[in-house]
C-alpha cells in the first residue's frame, strides 16, 4: 500500500541535525528535479526579500520564511515526519506509533511537496516554505515541473498494490495515477453525515486518523474494495463509488457524525 499525503503549511523548526543530502532522499529519480527547485528557491530568497515574498505568496508577517529558505543548503535536517505539523499530522501522531507501525509508515507514506516533489516520512529535510502553487521565475509553475519529473518515478513507487490518495487538489495535480494504477487508487473525502458537506479542518484530522488506524492495525488492503472493508472493520462509515470504466480511481466518502 502506498499512501499519498499533502504536506502541512506549518512546519517544525529544522533543529541542529546534519544538513540536507539530496541524494539520500527516497525516490532518487527525482534528485535532479529537486536540485533545480532547491537551487532556484535558495537564489530567489537570498536576493530581494520583497520579490521573494511576492513569488511565494507570503505576508509581511512571514518575512522570516524567506531568510529560512535562503539557508536551506546548510540548515539542520530532521525526518519529514517530524517537520510536517498541522491537523492531519497531529491526528496521525507518528511519534506515538509502536515500532511495527512506524516501520509500516516508513515503507508506505509519501508526502507531496512543492520543493521536494514527494518524500518519505523518514527522509531528512530542513524546514522550508514553498507550496505547490508557486511559480518560480526560472522553472515556472511547480505543478507542471513535478508532473514531468514524476511521470516515471511514481508508477514505479506505486508498484502493483493499492494507492490511497489523501492529497489536496493542488498536490494531486502533480501526479495523477493512470491506467492500471488508477484502477488500484482510492481517493478519500470526509463528509459531515447529517449535511453531506465537506468539512475542511476535520477532513484533515479524519484522514490522519484513518492512516493511523491502518498503520496500527497492520492491515494491507490489496485494492480499493479491500480498503473499504478494512475501514469498515476499523469502525469507519464508508460509502464507495466504484468506477464505471477501467483506468479511473475509486471515490470513497468517509462519513462523520460529530465534527471534532
Amino acid at each position: 500500500m502506498l499512501v499519498l499525503l499533502p504536506p502541512s503549511e506549518g512546519k517544525a523548526s529544522s533543529g541542529r541535525g546534519a544538513p540536507l543530502k539530496l541524494e539520500s532522499l527516497s525516490l532518487p529519480g527525482l534528485t535532479d528535479a529537486r536540485a533545480a527547485v532547491l537551487g532556484e528557491l535558495v537564489e530567489l530568497c537570498g536576493g530581494d526579500e520583497g520579490k521573494a515574498r511576492d513569488v511565494l505568496g507570503l505576508s509581511e508577517g512571514l518575512r522570516g520564511e524567506v531568510a529560512k529558505n535562503a539557508e536551506l543548503r546548510t540548515a539542520g535536517a530532521r525526518p519529514a515526519g517530524e517537520i510536517y505539523t498541522g491537523v492531519l499530522y497531529d491526528a496521525l501522531d507518528l511519534a506515538s506509533l509502536d515500532a511495527a507501525a512506524k516501520r509500516r509508515a516508513g515503507r508506505s507514506l509519501l508526502v507531496f511537496s512543492g520543493l521536494w516533489g514527494a518524500v518519505g516520512v523518514n527522509d531528512r529535510i530542513p524546514s522550508y516554505r514553498c507550496s505547490m502553487g508557486v511559480k518560480l521565475p526560472g522553472l515556472g509553475a511547480l505543478g507542471a515541473h513535478w508532473r514531468a519529473a514524476m511521470a516515471d518515478v511514481l508508477p514505479e513507487a506505486a508498484g502493483g498494490g493499492l494507492v490511497l490518495d489523501l492529497r489536496s487538489s493542488a498536490y494531486a495535480a502533480a501526479w495523477k495515477p493512470k491506467g492500471d494504477i488508477a484502477g488500484r487508487t482510492a481517493s478519500v473525502r470526509v463528509l459531515h453525515a447529517p449535511t453531506r458537506k465537506v468539512v475542511s479542518h476535520f477532513n484533515k484530522a479524519t484522514k490522519g486518523r484513518i492512516v493511523r488506524s491502518l498503520l496500527s492495525a497492520g492491515v494491507a488492503p490489496k485494492g480499493p474494495a479491500e480498503l473499504v472493508e478494512a475501514l469498515r472493520d476499523l469502525g469507519y462509515e464508508v460509502e464507495a463509488t466504484q468506477p464505471a470504466k477501467a483506468g479511473v480511481a475509486w471515490s470513497l466518502d468517509v462519513l462523520v457524525e460529530e465534527i471534532h
